[in-house]
């Protein structure tokens, strides 16, 4: 694993141009080839960047791989200084998956899994872990199978117009036990996550975007570029209030037992803000920050 540092490109990031994003993408993808690190880290500004980096093998992840995706994301965690990670493929792919070459020279002598009850380790790495800051995924060419259920770990997927989403490894008998049947029902339904899982069928783009799947479709090339500038977006707002909105939201999806009960921790949670970034988020509005609706927080909007 590599960690890089642009400063220099940051604020094209911020400010970006259609044609910023485009560059940033193609240079981040191009770069990858050479490289002989699985996985390479890049931090510009609070933004964390991590690219599978195996595109001869489409990004399939094996287990050297996937060893030092959890490396990744314990360093994304660690750092104060990154507020949002970005996870992408390098060389056109998102991730195909686990590596079949791999999994098909195991057998019963030598095949073994940790119990997700004793270890966040998965087959495809941090598909277990439980982030406390947003993780946006940049799906450009392939998402599926193992690599279908990275993108599912993600808060926000950005898909390109040409990319595939599918559980693949239908055809394999290979199951989904990095967290494929647990968190796809929740985003896009039961009855939509059992078309996909049980034919195993090639979902692209538009309707990755109607199944709820996919939160914004773009042009093939920008995704990560798109995915940089919304993670810079997301990175300048109030960071407590927004991480205690994200934990709320997990816990009402996969922990309350009840209505009620997550809204006691909604309330619980919340009322802590009030007083370390809400009372002074009022007073910057009633200084004219932020009204008719601007997202532009440096200054006072016109009236």
């Amino acid at each position: 694993m590599v960690t890089y540092m642009r400063k220099n490109i940051f604020s094209r990031i911020l400010n970006p141009s259609k044609k910023n994003i485009f560059s940033l993408t193609k240079m981040s993808s191009s770069v990858s080839s050479t490289s002989e690190n699985l996985i390479e880290t890049e931090k510009i500004g609070n933004v964390f960047m991590i690219g599978i980096n195996r595109p001869e093998h489409r990004n399939a992840v094996n287990p050297e791989t996937a060893q030092e995706l959890i490396k990744a994301f314990k360093q994304f965690e660690a750092d104060k200084d990154s507020l949002v990670a970005v996870l992408h493929g390098k060389g056109g792919n998102f991730c195909a998956g686990f590596d079949l070459k791999a999994l098909s020279q195991l057998d019963n002598t030598n095949f073994s899994l940790k119990d997700p009850n004793s270890s966040d380790e998965a087959p495809m790495g941090p598909s277990r872990m439980l982030f406390s800051k947003p993780v946006i995924g940049a799906i450009s060419g392939y998402a599926v199978a193992g690599g279908m259920e990275l993108a599912l770990l993600c808060d926000i997927r950005i898909m390109e117009e040409s990319a595939v989403m599918g559980v693949f490894c239908r055809r394999f008998g290979v199951p989904l036990i990095d967290g494929g049947t647990v968190r796809l029902p929740q985003l896009i339904g039961l009855s939509r996550a059992m078309d996909l899982i049980l034919t195993g069928r090639p979902i692209c783009g538009k309707e990755a975007l109607e199944f709820g799947l996919a939160n914004q479709l773009v042009a093939t090339g920008t995704a990560l570029g798109r995915a940089c500038q919304l993670a810079s977006n997301i990175a300048q707002f109030p960071q407590e209030c927004m991480l205690t909105d994200r934990r709320s939201v997990y816990n009402s999806v996969y922990n309350s037992s009840s209505i009620k009960n997550a809204l006691q921790f909604e309330y619980v949670e919340g009322i802590k803000v009030i007083s370390t970034e809400s009372i002074a988020g009022a007073q910057k509005f009633t200084s004219g920050i932020g009204k008719h609706g601007s997202f532009n927080l440096g200054k006072p909007s016109k009236l």
